[in-house]
């Protein structure tokens, strides 16, 4: 093959070695890269629009007198929806009616109930009031990243989303904004980088505060998001695109490859990973990737993940295969065997399960409805898909009547005369009853 790519066997002497070296990627934050974006976020924090106007100017090549020259009005949004073709039009509408199908399932609703004392318990789910998204211009768009981020805040009754995208030298994708408005995106300023976050984080004079930024970026607006944290909310910290995949030797080497080859043209970066049952097929996927990576547009990039982060391991069986997926946590899981649903429910960690072998990844990115914005780099031990939840806060309720506020200001008196904190036992001691 002409690309340096891992095939391993766990039975081999030195892999679990190589396995560490391979779960090793670097996920280090840039000095340099962070100390131009805290620049540019306390730039704008200072001066708001006058700073937002001179970035454009600087990266995206665009004049403008006022921010209120870059906001999209609703009706361009809504143009753009209809000069699409009908094939366009379709492939998006269908799938804005999938994945918010998917996500009505989500919905979380207040509840409470009441103790025989009295005492009433209960959550309240509330939405967030303003969430902002962020989307990618330029060379990079992605309608359906703008279905999956804002439809789930729709779904969860979010009153304004403010999306921001760059527009270098004034062009923008029309079917990212077809995208906005079949989401029902409120607002739309055609600003990008660090600065769009800086503006949706901190607020400007036109561009308003928001509670949560979702959506993806480069290295420049992730970086932006995670110093924002804290001032506002963030969905998470994206890493590379990640893909396993288990198969047990009966799919074609050709549709595997390609499935590895989906993740890995995302960037250099990202990890494409089989766990074969059968050493025979793993070679077999070998020769695929040799054959078909030479077809593909972004084989250059293909090659470099591959080469990069890639493996293709051979396994004793099932038992060894997935515990090297919970090792792992990926971001997408393919499991290409028989009876793969009984499967999964023995994988702890991953973002996404894909089941069978005519469930590609590329078909959950798109258009299957669950949400494609995925936990990576390990995450998913502790993270989950976003989804409606991220879109809603949970209240704790809490009444007491006088029977009740007795009895647990008894307890509440000990517990906080043992922590030395008097004010909370003399007010819960008010309320006993003498």
């Amino acid at each position: 093959m002409d690309i340096n790519l891992r095939i391993l066997k766990t039975t081999e002497p030195g892999f679990d070695a190589a396995f560490a070296q391979l779960r090793a990627r670097a996920q280090t934050a840039d000095p340099e890269v962070e100390a131009r974006v805290r620049a540019i976020l306390d730039d704008v924090r200072t001066r708001g629009d006058a700073a937002l106007l001179d970035y454009t100017r600087q990266f995206d090549r665009r004049e403008a007198v006022s921010v209120t020259e870059l906001e999209i009005p609703r009706g361009r949004l809504r143009e753009a929806a209809r000069a699409l073709t009908k094939e366009q039009y379709e492939a998006l509408a269908n799938t804005a009616e999938r994945i918010r199908a998917y996500h009505e399932r989500q919905r979380t609703e207040s509840w409470s109930y009441t103790e025989p004392d009295g005492t009433l318990l209960g959550q309240q789910v509330t939405p967030l009031e303003r969430v902002g998204l962020y989307v990618p211009g330029g060379k990079a768009a992605y309608p359906s990243s703008v279905l999956m981020n804002a439809i789930p805040a729709k779904v969860a009754d979010v009153p304004e989303i403010v999306m921001v995208v760059p527009a270098p030298d004034g062009k923008l994708n029309e079917m990212v904004l077809a995208a906005a408005h079949l989401s029902g995106v409120d607002r739309v300023f055609t600003v990008g980088g660090a600065q769009a976050v800086a503006a949706l984080a901190y607020g400007t004079q036109t561009i308003p505060r928001v509670d949560k930024i979702v959506g993806p970026g480069n290295i420049y607006v992730a970086t932006a998001k995670r110093l924002v944290f804290g001032v506002v909310g963030i969905d998470m910290i994206a890493g590379p695109s990640e893909i396993v995949v288990v198969c047990d030797g009966k799919t074609d080497p050709e549709w595997v490859a390609m499935d590895l080859f989906s993740q890995a043209e995302h960037d250099e970066a990202a990890q494409a990973i089989l766990l074969s049952l059968d050493e025979k097929f793993t070679q077999q996927v070998a020769k695929a990737i040799e054959k078909l990576l030479p077809t593909l547009e972004r084989r250059d990039i293909i090659r470099a993940a591959l080469a990069r982060a890639g493996a293709l391991i051979t396994v004793r069986d099932l038992d060894e295969a997935i515990a090297l997926v919970n090792r792992i946590a990926p971001e997408h899981l393919e499991l290409s065997i028989e009876d793969a649903l009984k499967l999964s429910a023995r994988v702890q960690h991953a973002g996404a399960i894909f089941l069978g072998r005519h469930t590609p990844e590329a078909l959950g990115d798109y258009c299957a409805g669950p949400n494609h914005v995925l936990p990576t780099s390990g995450t998913a031990r502790f993270s989950s898909p976003l989804g409606v939840y991220d879109f809603q806060k949970r209240t704790s309720l809490i009444q007491c009547s006088a029977q009740a506020a007795d009895t647990l200001g008894r307890t509440a008196s000990v517990l906080a005369r043992g922590e030395g904190l008097t004010a909370h036992a003399r007010s819960a001691e008010y309320r006993i009853k003498k």
